[in-house]
């Protein structure tokens, strides 16, 4: 069973366990795959508001139960309240808040905390895909359109055509994309314009975080006619049995005829040559997924323009754009869910 947790907070509430994301079947290997138990906190820290500075929206990503976690005893608590929502493009749900400055506020922080049960999993990849690319259903084909930051034209189309010039294949395509991007580029935070997502930075400097690594790969494969989709999330320290977590973590998928959807992380590639085979097609089970998707209209929508990812909150103040806000992540072995199997 799922060891119960209490928390305090004036307006707290136990969430029903999201609808699952379903993905096409998978043929997996045989043996029992690898798994991970844990309790997640994510603590929003708002800051105190002058009188009269207006209306605050604040949306804070959720995590959902899919086909390779389940989530369970989720809980928001917060002294102001808060709604569930969910965007209709990728699905990601929300709590959102909103209220109003007119008297003051008074800091306060709204904590959100759940368990889950992670499984790494393999996808079992055909030899090769001769399968016609002109038959994607319309959720699938909308993977092929370029976002905001990764255009599939120009220097990107450019280099995804030299670069799978003689392959028909669409799985050995995707495998030289991956072996390109690990190669060409190196995890780094140096300077400025990482972080971002940025396709074409990634292309011209050659550094950046897991969200250049992937803009990337996913610029490359949908200029390649091979559909790719941006996933987000945060990595669990593998060998930790609890402690903070400093920041997210990402991936990417694309879709192959006859296989479904199929994971990469050229990024923990990169930094863990050893599990280089690995992560084309697999993920371990140390992460756990909020969302996904680039330039989102969250629900309700923003005023200001799309949301380029989202797993930290996002907030309005008036309308504009709000960075005030802080965050703290954090997690603990879960024993007794283990134990149980959850």
């Amino acid at each position: 069973m799922w060891r119960r947790v209490i928390f305090l907070g004036t307006c707290t509430a136990l969430i029903a366990a999201s609808s699952m994301r379903m993905t096409v079947s998978h043929a997996y290997e045989s043996a029992p795959a690898p798994s991970r138990s844990f309790e997640f906190t994510y603590i929003v820290h708002v800051p105190a508001l002058s009188a009269g500075s207006g209306n605050m929206g604040i949306w804070i990503p959720l995590p959902q139960t899919d086909s390779h976690q389940r989530v369970s005893a989720l809980r928001v608590a917060s002294p102001v309240h808060y709604r569930i929502t969910r965007e209709a493009k990728s699905g990601n749900e929300f709590a959102y808040l909103n209220f109003s400055a007119a008297r003051g506020h008074a800091p306060f922080d709204i904590r959100l905390t759940f368990e889950a049960r992670r499984e790494e999993y393999k996808v079992t990849l055909p030899a090769s895909d001769t399968t016609a690319q002109a038959s994607f259903p319309p959720s699938v084909a909308r993977f092929l359109l370029p976002d905001r930051l990764v255009p599939i034209d120009g220097m990107i189309g450019e280099l995804s055509k030299e670069q799978t010039a003689d392959i028909s294949d669409p799985l050995q395509k995707a495998r030289k994309i991956y072996e390109y991007v690990i190669a060409h580029m190196h995890y780094d935070h140096a300077g400025t314009g990482w972080g971002h997502g940025d396709a074409i930075f990634a292309c011209t400097m050659h550094h950046g975080n897991c969200t250049d690594f992937h803009s990337l790969f996913i610029g490359m494969a949908r200029a390649a006619g091979i559909p790719a989709r941006f996933e987000i999330g945060f990595a669990i320290p593998p060998a930790e049995p609890a402690g903070k977590i400093a920041g997210y973590h990402c991936w990417a998928e694309f879709y192959l005829q006859g296989a479904g959807w199929v994971p990469i992380d050229a990024s923990e590639a990169w930094q863990d040559p050893a599990r280089h085979d690995f992560y084309f097609g697999g993920l371990d089970a140390d992460r756990v997924r909020f969302a996904s998707g680039r330039d989102l209209t969250l629900t309700p929508p923003q005023a200001g323009g799309p949301v380029n990812y989202i797993v930290y909150p996002y907030a309005e103040l008036n309308g504009k754009p709000y960075s005030g806000l802080a965050q703290d992540f954090s997690f603990h072995y879960s024993q007794a869910a283990a134990a149980a199997g959850q």
